[in-house]
């Protein structure tokens, strides 16, 4: 049975869906110590989260079975994700369950903020009537800038639109284009801080952006400008923020996000011009329910259909229908090229011919990267961890596109290098996702890329496909398909004989010393005859 720990609150609509079928048993346990997750963590083959939970690295280790960790929201910063891609456990999120309501909080913390909505309600219900003490400022024409315009940004962006603001922003990973349509103008960071009546924060965070909002930048911004943060606290420098505001350099701030969570004893708390929210901007009704369904849904159909969506640190997403039937195709490849070669391998190049090349075909080489390392490393590699696995081995891998295929719509090759040897295998998928070999270095051949092999490279002499079945009908090994290529008469010849049952050493070091025979050797692909791809 499948054991799935949820650590944080799920609606009840995620945890239904999580039970429904029966096919996962479901451990709720909300709110659970740190230590106590290590001790129990593996026992469970998946772990649900929210933004409570921290997966580190010593809750990685500990899991043993963990083969995936979904984190209901947007963001994966209480994840060690490299830990787990080392270890390889898929982090799965759900990138646009909240984006909505993360954006509304923002419209909501910049009008309170701009109207003094906060400080005019406690002073009314104080018995106070001091109209003119908190006179705002309106939107319309304000310049607002925008730090990070990716979903939540975008949405912020047309919902100032509306407003009548000019847009301003800054993100280095958005296109000229998507920001034209959004109607804001991309400039630096330093220009977006320098000219904004309000900035706006949506950023991701990471080591590169923590604190990006820092002294030197908050210390540019116009005395009348105000800063928001629905993101994450680590954005901003904090103390800097609090100096800033004390001492009234900028007219104000609103903050749903923290350093620290709960931010107790926080001088930020003390401030009378900063409006602040606990981590408010997901919490709707709608969004909780949205983050705790998608999030079910992704980790259900992983669990039991052994489909990836809303993969963090896996090469699958919006794979073309196109590379499907060549991801087994290319990890057999590199399973029976990697078996050519018997020196440490320091060189792999997948290349990919005809349609193929027009398409993201990351997959097709992470899938003959894990052929290639299910021979060579005691690891059990997978999707997730097979790059860090080669890098961690010193292999370079490398991928090429030639759009021309001469024979076939698409064609992939592999090729292995080692110590004074290069090895290059050539397949296909046809019929339908049938993998096939349609070569071995400069020799052509056309046979199914499954089970286990006999391979033969000898003298273009003849009687040598009567000898090496004599040998192999004396030992009692079938042969179930051959497959034969030459390059002149005459010349080299290699033969490919599919067997039903394996060939051992003995033998292969018998026929190596028979005369007109240059290489024999065996090679393994059984073990992938019934693999679930997606499957660890």
């Amino acid at each position: 049975m499948i054991k799935l720990l949820v650590s944080d609150e799920l609606s009840k609509e995620g945890l239904d869906m999580l039970r429904k079928g029966g096919a996962v048993e479901v451990d709720a346990k909300p709110n659970i110590p740190h230590d106590e997750l290590v001790k129990i963590i593996g026992d469970y083959d998946a772990l649900v989260i929210r933004s409570g939970t921290k997966v580190t690295e010593d809750v990685i280790e500990a899991g043993k079975k963990l083969k995936v960790v979904g984190r209901a929201g947007v963001g994966v910063d209480n994840v060690d994700v490299n830990a787990a891609t080392k270890k390889g456990i898929l982090v799965m999120n759900t990138p646009a369950a909240n984006i909505i309501s993360a954006a509304e909080h923002t419209m909501a913390m910049m009008l309170s903020l701009a109207r003094n909505v906060v400080p005019a309600n406690v002073s009314l219900k104080a018995g106070e009537w001091k109209r003119s003490k908190f006179t705002g400022i309106e939107l319309n024409g304000k310049t607002l800038g925008i730090i990070g315009i990716g979903r939540v940004g975008g949405e912020v962006a047309k919902r100032s639109k509306s407003f009548g603001m000019k847009l301003i922003g800054y993100d280095p990973y958005i296109s000229p284009e998507v920001a034209v349509k959004l109607g804001v103008r991309l400039m630096s960071l330093e220009e977006v801080v320098e000219q904004a009546d309000i900035i706006t924060i949506h950023a991701a965070l990471t080591p590169g952006t923590f604190h990006l909002i820092n002294k030197d930048l908050i210390s540019k911004m116009k005395p009348t400008a105000m800063i928001l943060n629905v993101a994450r606290g680590e954005l901003i420098d904090s103390q800097a923020l609090y100096d800033t505001l004390k001492e009234k350099k900028i007219a104000g701030a609103a903050i749903d996000v923290f350093e620290q969570e709960p931010p107790t004893g926080s001088p930020l708390l003390t401030l009378d011009n900063i409006v602040v929210t606990p981590h408010l901007g997901a919490s709707t009704k709608e969004a909780q329910e949205k983050v705790s369904v998608e999030m079910a849904e992704a980790v259900m159909s992983f669990l039991v259909d052994h489909k990836i969506k809303n993969a963090i640190n896996a090469p699958v997403r919006g794979m073309d229908p196109k590379v499907l039937p060549f991801i087994s195709v290319a990890e057999r490849l590199g399973a029976f090229a990697v078996q050519l070669v018997d020196a440490p391998v320091s060189k792999i190049n997948v290349t990919v011919y005809g349609d193929l090349a027009s398409v993201d075909t990351k997959m097709i080489t992470v899938s003959a990267l894990m052929g290639v390392l299910s021979n060579l490393s005691t690891e059990s590699p997978n999707i997730i961890n097979a790059s860090y696995i080669a890098k961690e081995k010193g292999i370079q891998v490398m991928e090429s596109k030639v759009e021309d295929s001469k024979r076939y719509v698409n064609m992939i090759s592999v090729s292995i290098e080692s110590e004074n040897c290069k090895r290059e295998v050539r397949g296909t998928a046809f019929p339908e996702s049938e993998p096939r070999l349609l070569g071995i270095d400069d020799f052509d051949l056309d046979i199914p890329l499954e089970g286990d092999f006999l391979l033969s490279a000898h003298a273009d002499v003849p009687g040598i496909i009567g000898r090496v079945g004599a040998i192999l009908g004396d030992k009692g090994i079938n042969i179930a398909r051959m497959g034969l290529g030459r390059k002149d008469k005459g010349g080299n010849a290699l033969l490919l004989i599919s067997v039903d049952t394996p060939v051992s050493l003995d033998l292969i070091k018998e026929m190596n010393q028979v005369k007109d025979f240059k290489e024999v050797r065996t090679i393994k692909l059984s073990g992938l005859d019934s693999r679930e791809y997606l499957q660890f």
